[in-house]
Parts: C-alpha cells; structure tokens; sequence
C-alpha cells in the first residue's frame, strides 16, 4: 500500500497549505493523513487515554478531584479537553461489566446480595420462582448493562431537574450531562470496591451509597456560590427517589418475568 498523498484533503479533495496546516478548512479532516502504524496507535493512545491535560485520564482525574470544577467547565463550555459523556460512561460501563465478571463472578444487580441475605441457608419454596424470576432479569441487565445504564439515565436527570427546579437555571439536556458525569464517579468508586471484593461481600450496594455521597459533595462545589445544605438535602432527595424509582423498576420486572415464565 502506497503512501497518503498529503497535498490535497483526503476526505473533500481541497488543497492543503502544507504539512503545518492541522485541518482541513473546508471539511475539519486532519491533515496531513498519517498511514496507520505503531507509531500512530501509539501517539492515538497517548493523546486520547494517556495524555495528561486531555483525554480518558485527564477526565477521569478531574471528576474525581475537581468535580465542581470539571462540571462547571462543560456547562459554562470549556471542554476542549475533556473527553464526551457517552463515550466516558459507556467505556465505564464496560469496565465495570468486565471487571465484575473477573472479580465476583455475579450479576451487576445481584453480586451475591441475595446468597448473604439468606445467610448460606436454603431458599423457601414458595420464593424459588420469584428467585429465579430476579436472576433472569439480573441476567438480562448484565447481557445489556452499558444499554441498561443509558435508559436510566434520562430518567435520573429529570428527577434532579425537577428537585433543583426552582434552584437553578440549570436545563433538562444540562442535568442530562451532568448526571452522566456523576454515574461516571460512581462507576470509579464501584471498579476500586470490585477490588476489594473477598472482604466486602456487598461491595455494590456501597458504591451506591458513596456514590451518592461523591455526588452530593460534587454538586456543592458546582452551587459554589448557593447554600451547602439546601444543595446537599436536594441533591439527597434526588437520589433516594431514583433509587427507589429503580428498585420499583427492578420489581415489577421480576413480577413480570414470573407471571409470564
């Protein structure tokens, strides 16, 4: 395979001012065009992982150092080097996924919860259908999980939207973006707990709690300038209300998967 012609944009044909010439003027194709080799997966995973004032990383950092710096930043528009929501949750969520399976070996709703309720003793009769009628849909949302968290999410956002209504100026689409962010701190805090697995058995359900924690401590540093408490106490409700909005959700799927199985 020859080498790319770097005189003209490969992508719209428009000549280029040389090789100091980034992008394109006409299309924003990068130039000049680098054949893809070791030497540019290299540069590629330094500049959009590893690079530190951009990037996977950088982003990641931020949220969970200077979350309220990071959030203001993309609400107010400076995200120049931040990597997009959807691309850091779903990358998230499917490092969460896999390290769930390495490590505990059980479904994302479930991770054993229901083995140390019952305390190793056997299951009642009468509950091994409804049982089994959860494990079916723990299955199911482990097979879809990155899918599952992205149909939570608007549903998340407009509980908060609704409770900061009348706090903020803040839209929809914007605590769209900034509940995005958030479920990205909670999914950090549950890949660290993963890894402490074998000493806490319930390492899920405390992601969730210090997430929501994380997440109201974040939204302080975002309302930098409105009352810590009326921030916190909001930012509580809205959590308990998705909460309990999701395990209503998780409820009824399992009513449903037994009544039809």
């Amino acid at each position: 395979m020859g080498m790319h012609v770097n005189d003209r944009c490969i992508n719209c044909d428009r000549a280029v001012g040389g090789p100091e010439q980034k992008f394109c003027p006409n299309c924003g194709q990068p130039t000049p065009v680098h054949r893809i080799d070791w030497h540019f997966l290299g540069h590629e995973l330094e500049h959009s992982v590893l690079h530190m004032d951009r990037g996977i990383l950088y982003s990641l950092k931020q949220l969970m150092l200077r979350p309220g710096t990071l959030l203001r930043d993309y609400i107010e528009g400076r995200r120049g080097n931040q990597v997009k929501p959807l691309l850091l949750i779903t990358m998230m969520a499917a490092a969460v996924l896999l390290l769930n399976r390495l490590v505990t070996g059980g479904g994302m709703i479930d991770a054993g919860a229901s083995d140390v309720m019952l305390g190793g003793q056997a299951l009642p009769a009468d509950l091994v259908p409804l049982m089994a009628a959860y494990h079916a849909v723990s299955a199911w949302v482990d097979a879809h999980f990155a899918a599952f968290t992205l149909m939570l999410l608007p549903i998340e956002a407009l509980v908060f939207w609704g409770v900061f209504h009348r706090y903020s100026r803040l839209n929809y689409p914007e605590w769209l973006v900034i509940i995005t962010l958030l479920t990205v701190q909670t999914f950090v805090i549950w890949l660290v707990l993963m890894l402490l697995h074998r000493w806490l058995p319930l390492a899920h359900a405390l992601a969730g709690v210090l997430g929501m924690i994380y997440g109201a401590a974040s939204l302080v540093q975002f309302f930098q300038d409105c009352s810590a408490w009326s921030t916190i106490w909001r930012a509580v409700i809205g959590f308990l209300i998705f909460s309990a909005f999701s395990m209503v959700a998780v409820l009824v799927a399992t009513l449903v998967v037994m009544r039809v199985g």
